[in-house]
């Protein structure tokens, strides 16, 4: 199942955010932290997935893309298929780049609503 999808800047904003799963409100900035040092820390050479056990959780992992000056990053169970997921990913920023002719951190910004 997923459990969030997050978009956020190479400096740590989140952009779009979307829990699938319930997480506090409160807890959403220290995941998203969470979140942002851990891809940050990685050399673009390696893997695009990551377990996220001390994130989210046991038996979680993302999934993430770095475009520009955006991280992609969806965040999954083991239920999900890791290549599917990457996919979803690619999927979802083709879309995007549809609905704004190369999409980047300022069309996330102030369309969000379309975003959404």
């Amino acid at each position: 199942m997923i459990q969030a999808v997050m978009v956020m800047s190479t400096q740590g904003k989140p952009r779009l955010l979307k829990f699938y799963s319930f997480q506090p409100p409160e807890k959403h900035q220290d995941l998203v932290r969470g979140v942002f040092q851990l891809l940050s820390a990685r050399p673009d050479s390696v893997s695009n997935f990551v377990q996220a056990d001390a994130i989210f959780g046991p038996g979680v992992k993302l999934v993430y893309k770095h475009l520009a000056t955006l991280y992609f990053v969806f965040v999954f169970d083991s239920s999900e298929n890791e290549l599917a997921m990457l996919d979803l990913v690619q999927v979802f920023v083709e879309t995007l780049d549809k609905c704004f002719k190369n999409v980047c951190e300022l069309d996330v910004v102030f369309n969000f609503n379309k975003v959404q």
